[in-house]
Parts: structure tokens; C-alpha cells; sequence
């Protein structure tokens, strides 16, 4: 069973109410032999609801995110769950969330407590059909960068600063991406990371309102937080 602030993730499929979500949305293409990936969304935090806040999330409440090094050929510099292809020898998405896991960041996948298989989404530009697998950390253990050639960063970002509606907003590229995005920690999180993590938010019980109207650059966006600069949007 999960806990109990996190039931409704577990149980309610992510969601797009406002379609302001393209992530969810995509399906191999009929006739494309995509490669099988899987990512570990994993929450930490206490076991027990807090009564006093929306959906009953705990103060303490964290999301493990990592940041890919600027030296890969795909993605590089994005924020990232870990996760990543599978292995043959991995018994489903779960082995294989957990081993990538582990090779990533560190952590020991027997005090990480499986809870859910989410629907695969197809990533076009590496060709992945990448499953999400969500999960809550019974007995939390140490994470660091494993490799610096992989990954740069590794962080547990408190999910209330990304639940804040100041940090939320919307990037739009100039091919035609637009899409969720958070600002936490020094960090933009936009893309299939984003998309995932705001359709499991959109069923939580723990979404405060944001502005949706809220449209940035996606190109400037990266280059102010590469450059340390958080520009203020007036709403």
C-alpha cells in the first residue's frame, strides 16, 4: 500500500485538464520500433499525511531529480528522474528503473518501495517508448553523481517549492514545443520530465493554482538559469 498522500498518484492515471500537456500524449508511431526505457519517479518524505496541507503532503515531501552532463550526445544539461534503457537480462521497468537508479545516483534499490507502472510515452528524439515508474523511499540511502561523464547533478528537490506557483510556468520553443516547466534549485525542469511530473500533480490533490498564461522562451529560459539569472514574471 502506499502512503497515503500519495494514493491518488498510484491509483489515478496523469492528466492534462488545461492541455497545456503534450508530454502525455504520445504513442509510439504506428509502424516505428521504439527502444524500451524506464525512469524512477521517486518520493520521499514522511509516511504520514500532514492534515494541515492540500492532498495531506507531508513538509518534508521530495522528488529525485538528476541533472544529465553537458558532455552527452542527447538530452545533455537536462534535468532528468534517473532512469534509462533496458538491459535484456531486466525482469520489466521496474528492474530496470531501479537499476539505473542505483548506477546513477547511488541508491540502494532495496529501500525503494515500487508502487506504480504508468503508461509508456514515446521520446522522439531519442526513439525510447520510456515507462515511468513510481515510487516512494522507505529507508532513504545516500545519492551523489555516480558518473561525472553521465551525470552532473543529483538532487532531492522539495516538492512543495515545486508545487509554488511562482516556479511554474510555461516554455515555448521556436520549433514548436510548448510545454509544462518548473524553476526549483537552480534548475529548469521542462520536457518529458516536466510533462510527467505535472500530470501526476494534476490528480495529487496537492496542485495550487498557477498562472497558464504564463508563456517563456524556452531558449531564454535556459540561458538565464545557466547564467544564474531567475528573471521575475509580473502576473
Amino acid at each position: 500500500m502506499p502512503p497515503e498522500w500519495l494514493h491518488r498518484v498510484v491509483t489515478l492515471p496523469p492528466t492534462d485538464g488545461n492541455s497545456v500537456n503534450p508530454v502525455l500524449r504520445r504513442r509510439t508511431p504506428e509502424g516505428t520500433t521504439a527502444r524500451d526505457a524506464a525512469v524512477l519517479v521517486l518520493f520521499g518524505g514522511s509516511e504520514d499525511a500532514d492534515p494541515m496541507c492540500v492532498g495531506g503532503l507531508p513538509e518534508d515531501a521530495d522528488l529525485l531529480l538528476t541533472q544529465r552532463a553537458s558532455t552527452l550526445r542527447q538530452h545533455s544539461g537536462q534535468i532528468a528522474f534517473p532512469g534509462g534503457a533496458a538491459d535484456p537480462e531486466d525482469d520489466g521497468p521496474i528492474a530496470t528503473a531501479l537499476r539505473e537508479a542505483e548506477e546513477e545516483t547511488g541508491l540502494d534499490p532495496s529501500g525503494v518501495r515500487a508502487l506504480a507502472v504508468l503508461p509508456g510515452i514515446f521520446v522522439p528524439p531519442s526513439g525510447f517508448d520510456v515507462t515511468p515508474v513510481v515510487g516512494y523511499w522507505d529507508r532513504p540511502s545516500p545519492v551523489r553523481p555516480v558518473d561525472a561523464g553521465e551525470t552532473a547533478k543529483v538532487a532531492r528537490v522539495p516538492m512543495r517549492s515545486l508545487l509554488d506557483p511562482d516556479n511554474r510556468f510555461i516554455v515555448k520553443h521556436r520549433l514548436g514545443y510548448q510545454g509544462p516547466a518548473f524553476l526549483v534549485d537552480g534548475m529548469l525542469v521542462w520536457g518529458f520530465t516536466a510533462g510527467v511530473l505535472a500530470g501526476l500533480i494534476a490528480v495529487s490533490g496537492w496542485e495550487i493554482d498557477w498562472d497558464r498564461r504564463d508563456v517563456r522562451d524556452l531558449e531564454v529560459a535556459l540561458a538565464e538559469v545557466e547564467a544564474g539569472v531567475v528573471e521575475v514574471h509580473e502576473r
